[in-house]
C-alpha cells in the first residue's frame, strides 16, 4: 500500500484540486480528479474537463509515460469509477485492464447506474480498494451532483445584494429608467459572473426583468452562459427585454390559464426561447425545480426578486445563499429577505462583504 491515511489524504487533496478545473464544463457529470502514485510519487494525473469527453481516470492513466509502472501503482479518485457505458467506456474496466493493483476512492457515486457497482467490479477483479478517504469533502465538492441524484432536484443557490440598512432596492417610480441599482462594487459583480459560468441555470421573476432589464449572461468572466429561467405568468414582459434576445437558451414559465404554450406570440419564435407552463393554482417552486430536473439541470442560481427569493426560502427549497452587503444606505425601499441562518464564511471584496450560508435542514 502507498503509505498510510495521511498520504491518502494528501493525494486525495490533489484530486480535489484537479476536479475543480471542470467546474462549469462537465455538468451533468460530476467533478472528478485522479492521480496515479508510484512509490510515493505522482506519475500521472488528470481530470474530467468537459461533458462527453474522457473521464479523469482515463486522462490520468494516459498521462503516465511508463505504462509498466501502473502494475506497481495506486490510483486515487474522488468519486467511484464508473462501471457502465455512457458517453465513454467504463473507467473501472480501464483500471483493471491497465493492471493497477490498488485504488483509493473518496466517495461512492449516487448515480443509480454506478452506486457501488464500480467498486464491486474492481474488487471482483482483484483490485484492492480503500473507500471513504475525505468522504465528506468529496460529497461537498460534488454537492450539485449529489443533490440532483439524491433529492431529485437541482442544487438551489439564492443570491442577492443588500444595503447596510437592509434594502435590496430603492423605491422605484413610474417612468424610472430600467436599470439595476448597484449596491456592490465591480469586483463583486465579476464574482457573480464567475458564479453564472459555474452553474447550469439562473432564475428571475417578472419584476426583476421589468425593473432591471438584466441579460443574465456571462460578460465579466470567461465561461458558458447559464440557461435563463424567467417566470412571466401572463407574458406581460416587453419583447425588447434582454432576456428575450435569443442569445442563450431561455425558458419562459407562464401560467397554464394564460393559454397553450403552443400558441406563442411572434417574438417567441426567436432562437433559444421556449415557453413552459406552470399551474399557478399550486405552489410553483416545486414545479420549477421538477422542470429543471427533467432537463438534467443540476443547479440554479436564483437572483430575484425578493418575492421569488422569499418563496423559495419559505418552502425551504434552497441549499446555499450568497449575500452581499454593500456600503450604501437607502433609508427606505424594498426590504431584503430575512435569512434565519448563520454564515459559514465571510469574505471582504473591497468595500463589500460576501456572506455564504448553507441550509442544513433542506
Amino acid at each position: 500500500m502507498e503509505g498510510g491515511l495521511d498520504s491518502h489524504e494528501h493525494f486525495m487533496e490533489r484530486c480535489f484540486q484537479l476536479a475543480l478545473n471542470g467546474l462549469g464544463s462537465v455538468a451533468p457529470n460530476p467533478l472528478v480528479g485522479s492521480v496515479i502514485v508510484h512509490k510515493g510519487k505522482i506519475i500521472g494525473e488528470g481530470f474530467h474537463a468537459e461533458y462527453g469527453k474522457a473521464h479523469a481516470e482515463v486522462n490520468a492513466i494516459n498521462s503516465v509515460l511508463d505504462k509498466g509502472l501502473l502494475r506497481e501503482s495506486t490510483i486515487y479518485v474522488n468519486l467511484e469509477p464508473c462501471s457502465h457505458f455512457g458517453k465513454t467506456p467504463p473507467c473501472a474496466d480501464l483500471i483493471i485492464t491497465s493492471g493497477i493493483p490498488r485504488a483509493v476512492v473518496a466517495s461512492r457515486d449516487p448515480f443509480v447506474e454506478v452506486a457501488g457497482r464500480g467498486i464491486a467490479r474492481l474488487r471482483e477483479a482483484g483490485v484492492e480498494v480503500v473507500e471513504g478517504v475525505l468522504e465528506e469533502r468529496a460529497k461537498d465538492l460534488n454537492r450539485r451532483f449529489f443533490t440532483f441524484h439524491q433529492k431529485k432536484r437541482p442544487y438551489v443557490i439564492l443570491k442577492w445584494a443588500q444595503s447596510l440598512d437592509g434594502y435590496v432596492d430603492i423605491e422605484r417610480k413610474p417612468g424610472d429608467e430600467l436599470k439595476p441599482i448597484w449596491i456592490t462594487n465591480e469586483l463583486a459583480r465579476a464574482v457573480v459572473h464567475r458564479w453564472r459560468s459555474e452553474e447550469q441555470s439562473i432564475l428571475v421573476g417578472t419584476k426583476t426583468v421589468e425593473l432591471d432589464n438584466p441579460r443574465l449572461n456571462v460578460r465579466d468572466w470567461s465561461g458558458n452562459n447559464p440557461v435563463r429561467v424567467v417566470i412571466d405568468r401572463t407574458l406581460r414582459l416587453s419583447p425588447s427585454s434582454h432576456v428575450f434576445d435569443g442569445e442563450q437558451q431561455t425558458l419562459v414559465m407562464i401560467g397554464n390559464n394564460f393559454g397553450s404554450a403552443t400558441r406563442k406570440p411572434p417574438f417567441c419564435d426567436r432562437p433559444n426561447l421556449e415557453l413552459v407552463t406552470l399551474d399557478f393554482s399550486r405552489d410553483i417552486e416545486p414545479q420549477v425545480l421538477e422542470i429543471l430536473y427533467q432537463r438534467s439541470i443540476q443547479s440554479v442560481i436564483i437572483e430575484g426578486g425578493t418575492q421569488v427569493l422569499e418563496a423559495f426560502l419559505g418552502k425551504n427549497l434552497w441549499d446555499e445563499a450568497r449575500v452581499f452587503i454593500g456600503r450604501k444606505l437607502f433609508h427606505y425601499g424594498v426590504h431584503a429577505p430575512i435569512l434565519e441562518a448563520k454564515p459559514i464564511t465571510e469574505d471582504r471584496l473591497f468595500d463589500s462583504i460576501l456572506y455564504t450560508y448553507r441550509n442544513t435542514t433542506a
